[in-house]
């Protein structure tokens, strides 16, 4: 008899702390916060009229270009800004005679920021606001903490097709 009742307080205490862990789950809330960030950035600039892509990408062309569009693996040449969304500025080549110099598509920047110049045209400029699953995710970098969605401001300067 006692070990059934062991047995069955056993089993309830498994049930219960299973039962809150899951409930518990603290992704979720930051989840819920990163959403509500962005739902607010978009509510306070309305003259942003994004598209919300398939993967989660909020595009927006601010000029649209009258060049080439990257294909997989064009060398690409961008002038760049990096924002949270507070409007803090993380890191920027433009004032600067740098140039980021990438091959389109393949998969060494963030996947919202190469799916952004993926739309673009040479000679435009976009931004893109980029979830944290299309930027540095929920672990994000040293500077960048998990779940912060950022927002990509770029000009595409010139391409060169081909690998």
């Amino acid at each position: 008899m006692i070990r059934k009742n062991y047995q069955l307080v056993s089993t309830l205490f498994i049930a219960l702390v299973t039962v809150l862990f899951v409930s518990c789950n603290p992704s979720k809330k930051y989840e819920e916060e990163e959403k509500a960030s962005i739902q607010d950035y978009l509510a306070s600039h309305p003259e942003q009229n994004f598209e919300l892509k398939s993967s989660g990408l909020y595009y927006f062309d601010v000029v649209v270009g009258t060049g080439l569009t990257p294909d997989d693996l064009d060398t690409t040449y961008v002038k760049y800004t990096i924002k949270f969304l507070d409007g803090q500025v993380f890191d920027t080549n433009v004032g600067t005679d740098d140039t980021l110099v990438f091959l389109s598509n393949a998969g060494l920047y963030p996947v919202g920021f190469e799916e952004g110049v993926s739309y673009m045209k040479v000679g435009g400029k976009a931004l893109f606001l980029t979830p944290s699953k299309l930027a540095y995710g929920i672990s994000g970098t040293y500077y960048i903490p998990g779940y912060t969605p950022l927002l990509f401001d770029v000009e595409l300067v010139r391409l060169i097709p081909g690998p």
